[in-house]
């Protein structure tokens, strides 16, 4: 089977976490094969480029990001929910306010640019794409001593996936919902954590 992009043409998509590694490289190939994209970093491609900063673990912010989206491209069409945070810290003796920031970027932002997103396709009929960049912590623990709070975030961004997907089937929405979770890439997270 081949999968094509082309149904997407000339739709809108917003891509959290684009100003660097996977959210960058997703941000650019959208852009490359003509798909509207809320990213960074991008000019001169088939589609266009809106950057907009928003701060993921800020309400207001996702809110007010979605809003000027749809106030200035039209509905939305795909979202690949990418930020994301490793924070070092441990269970034992760690850090509460990195916890918070784990939970609140990883898991509190992408359910809220979730639910704005597919208020935005139920509002315009859009048969859409929500993507969660997930991670095989969110599969499995693995010992990465340091990132012991990120696999609890990861797996229930997995589960945040599997009971959005039963909240659709039951609305009937034709919105599909995906989880990826790739290994580990090297990127800015990897080096900052």
């Amino acid at each position: 089977m081949v999968l094509s992009l082309d149904r997407w043409i000339g739709k809108v998509a917003i891509v959290t976490g684009a100003s660097s590694g996977i959210g960058a490289a997703i941000a650019e190939q959208l852009v490359e094969k003509g798909i509207n994209e809320l990213a960074k970093k991008l000019s001169n491609k088939k589609a266009k480029l809106y950057p907009v900063k928003v701060d993921i673990t800020k309400e207001e912010d996702i809110l007010n990001g979605f809003k000027w989206v749809k106030a200035n491209l039209g509905p939305i069409h795909i979202l690949v929910n990418n930020a994301g945070t490793g924070g070092r810290t441990n269970l034992i003796d760690g850090n509460t306010d990195i916890w918070k920031n784990i939970f609140q970027l990883n898991v509190i932002g992408l359910s809220i640019a979730t639910r704005e997103a597919i208020k935005d396709m139920r509002a315009n009929n859009v048969d859409g794409h929500i993507i969660h960049i997930n991670s095989i912590l969110g599969h499995q623990v693995l010992n990465f001593p340091g990132l012991n709070v990120y696999p609890a975030s990861k797996f229930a961004i997995r589960a945040l996936a599997e009971t959005l997907r039963l909240e659709l089937n039951s609305l009937k929405l034709k919105i599909k919902i995906t989880n990826l979770s790739p290994g580990l890439v090297d990127t800015e997270m990897i080096l900052d954590e």
